[in-house]
């Protein structure tokens, strides 16, 4: 399985939380960069054109605030320069403050069947304390415009003053309103952001408050049949994210637009973050590649492990034998001794156990030795 990334870099505001490449006040760049961007699409599929792609994504930014023609001359153009699967999941990225149900029009004809809507929160103030330009009443909204199609909701964990409460009223306004697959993931609070300040201040929850409201969400989640099936990913049965769970197996991808990322024979590489430096290269007739790594031997072994161990599904003996031909616990003995006690093994399957998922990081980093 091999997908497709595509980066819209606008947004109305940014968040406080945001370190993704995203610029609030260059709106109206937005058709000069989807002109770029149909031209790298044309030449990496050029490139590409003997691969097939099972998925494509539509991330930013927020895609959704830019005008809906454009995506779907994004979409036009992917279908004219890549091998996509006839049944091909397409993925687009919406801010809930920013739908109209003539944008979800435009969204279907271009063929998106997989929405991902960025809930956050149920609770009001603190979205507006994260800078989010929607209310949960929005999200309500947006979920009825997208009555029985496949959307996803995201929700946040660790926000300041947050409780088990906010926690179980965001996980019951995302289930009512019909999402098949939620995202529920810790807010990291990056070096440069704003809300980096709040963390310095000690005004955000600490590691154990995260991973008690982790704990508690993960069984509001299961009570109501969303399966976890990677550390912050929950589905109900048959809508887990095939992109997602591409990049968890490290299948391949190509990135495409302004800091996006690629992962094609084994080479990673980047485009540049700069959104004048990636409109000059394109004109230019160049790839605006800004960074390049060759992934093999004891790197690619690890990221496989890495990877897998992340996921319900676990390391598989029997993949990782066919990849690189060796069995992956004499390759890491020294770990797996250390870790064993987090790990349960099933067939050829081994995978960290559930109460120990969450925290993950702590036993892979015994891997990165």
């Amino acid at each position: 399985m091999s997908g497709i990334y595509a980066h819209i870099p606008f947004c109305k505001q940014k968040c406080t939380y945001c370190d993704f490449t995203s610029f609030p006040n260059k709106l109206n760049f937005a058709e000069a960069y989807m002109a770029c961007l149909y031209r790298e699409v044309k030449e990496r599929g050029r490139m590409l054109a003997k691969k097939k792609f099972d998925t494509v994504y539509i991330g930013g930014g927020t895609p959704s605030i830019i005008d809906p023609k454009y995506i779907l001359g994004l979409m036009n153009a992917i279908r004219g320069a890549f091998r996509l699967s006839p049944d091909a999941e397409v993925t687009i990225e919406m801010n809930p403050g920013t739908v109209t149900a003539e944008k979800l029009a435009i969204y279907k004809k271009a063929g998106i069947n997989r929405f991902s809507v960025g809930l956050q929160t149920a609770v009001d103030g603190q979205l507006r304390e994260l800078g989010r330009i929607h209310s949960a009443e929005d999200f309500v909204t947006c979920a009825r415009l997208l009555k029985g199609e496949n959307f996803s909701a995201d929700v946040m964990l660790g926000l300041k003053g947050q409780t088990k409460e906010d926690v179980k009223k965001t996980i019951d306004l995302a289930a009512k309103c019909g999402a098949n697959h939620i995202s529920m993931y810790a807010l990291t609070p990056e070096v440069g952001t704003p809300i980096y300040t709040d963390y310095l201040n000690g005004e955000l929850p600490d590691e154990d408050e995260v991973a008690d409201l982790y704990d508690f969400g993960r069984g509001e989640l299961l009570k109501r049949g969303y399966m976890r099936y990677e550390v912050s990913n929950f589905t109900k049965p048959g809508y887990g994210s095939r992109h997602n769970l591409n990049y968890w197996r490290r299948g391949e991808y190509i990135g495409l637009g302004v800091s996006a990322s690629s992962f094609i024979d084994g080479s990673r590489f980047t485009n540049t973050f700069d959104l004048d430096e990636y409109m000059k290269c394109i004109l230019s007739g160049y790839f605006p590649v800004v960074e390049t790594e060759q992934v093999s031997g004891e790197d690619a072994k690890f990221e496989f492990i890495m990877l897998a161990l992340r996921t319900a599904f676990g390391v598989s003996a029997k993949e990782y034998r066919r990849q690189f031909g060796t069995d992956w616990k004499e390759d890491f003995a020294e770990a797996y001794e250390r870790t064993k006690e987090y790990l349960e093994e099933q067939g050829d399957i081994t995978r960290i156990k559930d109460e120990y998922l969450f925290v993950q990081n702590h036993i892979l980093t015994e891997y990165m030795n």
